[in-house]
Formats: C-alpha cells, structure tokens, sequence
C-alpha cells in the first residue's frame, strides 16, 4: 500500500490531503480484519508509517469514518502506544470511540477501555446509561450502575440519575426509579422529578406522582412548572377523575403557572376518551377564553370525542373540521379519517367521497387509511364499484399502494 505524501497539511487543502490518508488507513483495517477487542495474533506495524499523522482531530475523523467498531478499536489501541510525536488521546477521542462502540451495542469493550485509561468520569457514566438505555437493557444498566456506586471511585451527577430514572420508568420499573430518588446523594432538580412523575402517572399511581408533587412545591429552587401541572393533570384524565384535574388546573392558575395548549389538550382528550363531548367543547371554549389558541391535536381530540358520543345523525364532525381551516388550523389527516369513520357510521358516503376529493384543497394529501375508508365504504354498497375503481386510480396516482385487505 502507498503510503500518502507526509507533506505539512495546509488549512487550505486540509481536507483533500485528508481523504486518501484516511481511506488508505480504513482499507488497511479491512485487510487486518480484526474480530475481537484485542486481536494478539494481528500486527499493528503496518499502522505505524502514519505515525507522524497522528493528532487528537486526525484520530477523531478515522475513528468516525468506521463501520466495524473492531476497526476503530484496533486503530485507537495501536494510537495509544508511544509514538515518536509523543501523541496521547484527548477527551474528544474517548468520546468518539465510546459513541461508535455504544452505536454497535458493544458496551463490554467500552467500558473496558474506559476504566483501563482511568477516563470513567461523570461524563462517561452518563453516556454509558444513556446508551444502555436506549438499548433497553435496563436490567444490566442498574447492576452496572450500583457497581459504580459502591466502587466510589467517584459520584455520579443528577444528569445520571435522572437518566436512569427515566430507563427504569419506560421499563415499567416505578418503584425501582422511585428508590434511586430517594437513595440519590445529589438534590434532585426539577427535570428529576418530572421524570419520575411522569412515570407514576403513566402507571395509573396518582397518589404516588401527587406525593411528589408535594414534595416538590417545598423547594423553592424547584417549583413546579407546567410540565409537571400537564403531566399530573394528563394522568388525572386518564383515569376519568376529572374533579382533581380541574382543581389541578385551578392551582395552577392561582399560583402564577399558565397552561400551555398541551394543558388543554390533556382535559379535552381526557374527556373524549370518556365520551363527554359537550364538556370538552366548553374547556375548549375556556382556553380560547383565557388566550390560548387552539390546535390541530385539540379538534383531533373533540372529532374523537364525536365519534365515541356514537351521535348518528350529528353532522358536527365535517362542520368542526371545515371550522378548522377558517380558524386558521391546518387540520392533519389524523382529524380526516376520524371524520370518514364517522361519515361511514352515519352511511353518508356521498359526503365521504367528496372529502376525499377536497382534502388537497383544504391543505392534507390522504393517506393510505383515508383510502381504504372510504373504498371499503362503498365495497359494501351495491351499485357503486365504478366510483370505487376511479378512487383506487387516484390512490395509485398519488403513490399509494393498495394492500391484500383493500
């Protein structure tokens, strides 16, 4: 292999001079080929005509340029060795090689290389539970964890914890979360506790998330914020316990916090889901009342809400959604379909295929759903398979496929 021009890199042509020096060093890896952290049957010489190549953003961009994480490792390895430039890995360094192992799920030798090079700091240990998160091996990620703690080689910050937390309530795992709250050396901040909140309410425990609240308002460095209202008032709605909701509400406005649209939203879906159309209209009615603006997942909520009240000859559905777009809402296709359900339940399929029809006007492509409503509709109608050809042409016209149902 020809070793690339060692000529002094200008700023000017730095990034020319760059690429075949880093594509000869990535097709040199592939040759080596190595399957395992450490390979001892494999050489590492062939590495070392780009000694004199050797500095932290160099190292960053092979690093980066890798698709085998072995690859990277065996190239950040051979690195690490003495050089004649007196190279040594920067923070930057450990940062893309850990992120490039994580992303291949090779938490093992990350950790490894961490604790070997003496770098497993807050910063790693954060990215590591992030990681272990996303992977949803949460099991592992409190064993490691506890490990890390008992060590005591240092503490880990609120940023960690509060990541863990999140991975063990997304697992279902609230009480465990709420343990790591209480065992927690660091004050937690408000992000902690809407985490975990989030997580009681989520599992139906109002009474836990509630306790947390409590707690909450007596520090005055954390106070709760409309995140934490929404998201208590969201799980009181879900439940259909609409009175504490309100009266949440109430609290909130008293003590100076403004609901957002999302708080709205949490009430008037709560309230669909329970059939109560008429009292989402006036909680919708109430947030415009107390400036705030209505949108496309507010009337998603009342056209669901229609649906489920079962009103057969109510024609509000297609008049809230007209109603939309003069209110300067742009409804999306979600709020469409909803109403095609509730044209095909009230067997107004005329009407159904000329919504259809306006759909781009009013600013929304259909979809596949949108479709396959109305289609169906009319399969089931005598006399009208010739509207339904010329409703399967616009479908394939628009790049649609039909599927086996259909």
């Amino acid at each position: 292999m020809a070793l690339p021009s060692t000529r002094p890199i200008t700023n000017s042509v730095q990034a020319l001079d760059l690429i075949p020096i880093l594509n000869s060093i990535t097709s040199l890896l592939q040759t080596l080929n190595p399957k395992t952290p450490n390979p001892k049957n494999i050489s590492s010489a062939p590495l070392n005509r780009f000694s004199p190549f050797l500095d932290p953003n160099f190292v960053t961009l092979v690093i980066t340029k890798q698709t085998n994480p072995y690859h990277a490792l065996f190239f950040f390895n051979w690195a690490s060795n003495p050089n004649p430039k007196n190279y040594a890995h920067n923070l930057r360094c450990y940062e893309a090689i850990t992120n490039l192992l994580f992303h291949h799920s090779s938490f093992h030798p990350a950790i490894k290389l961490l604790k070997k090079s003496q770098n497993l700091s807050d910063f790693f240990i954060g990215k590591i539970i992030k990681a272990y998160v996303k992977a949803n091996i949460i099991d592992l990620l409190k064993s490691l964890f506890d490990n890390v703690v008992k060590e005591g080689g240092f503490q880990p910050d609120v940023s960690s914890y509060t990541i863990l937390i999140s991975g063990l309530c997304k697992k279902g795992m609230v009480e465990s979360a709420q343990k790591v709250f209480d065992e927690m050396p660091c004050k937690p901040n408000s992000f902690t506790f809407n985490t975990l909140i989030n997580g009681f309410c989520k599992k139906g425990d109002m009474e836990s998330a509630s306790l947390l609240l409590d707690k909450m308002t007596t520090q005055v460095d954390c106070l709760p914020e409309v995140v934490t209202y929404t998201t208590m008032i969201d799980g009181y709605c879900r439940k259909g316990e609409f009175v504490k909701a309100n009266k949440l509400l109430n609290k909130m406005l008293k003590g100076g916090c403004s609901p957002n649209v999302l708080t709205y939203n949490a009430i008037i879906y709560g309230l669909c889901l329970r059939g109560k159309f008429d009292e989402a209209k006036t909680m919708m009615s109430e947030m415009r009342l107390n400036g705030v603006k209505d949108n496309a997942a507010t009337h998603l909520s009342i056209l669901k809400g229609l649906c489920i009240a079962g009103r057969k000859e109510d024609r509000e559905a297609v008049s809230l959604l007209t109603g939309m777009c003069g209110r300067g809402v742009s409804p999306n296709v979600s709020s469409f379909n909803a109403v095609f359900r509730k044209l095909e339940e009230m067997k107004e399929l005329d009407r159904g295929v000329l919504l259809l029809q306006q759909m781009p006007r009013m600013g929304c492509s259909p979809n596949h759903v949108s479709y396959s409503t109305v289609i169906c509709s009319l399969c089931r109608t005598r006399g009208r398979m010739l509207e339904v050809g010329y409703l399967v042409d616009d479908m394939l016209r628009n790049g649609i496929n039909i599927d086996a149902t259909t």
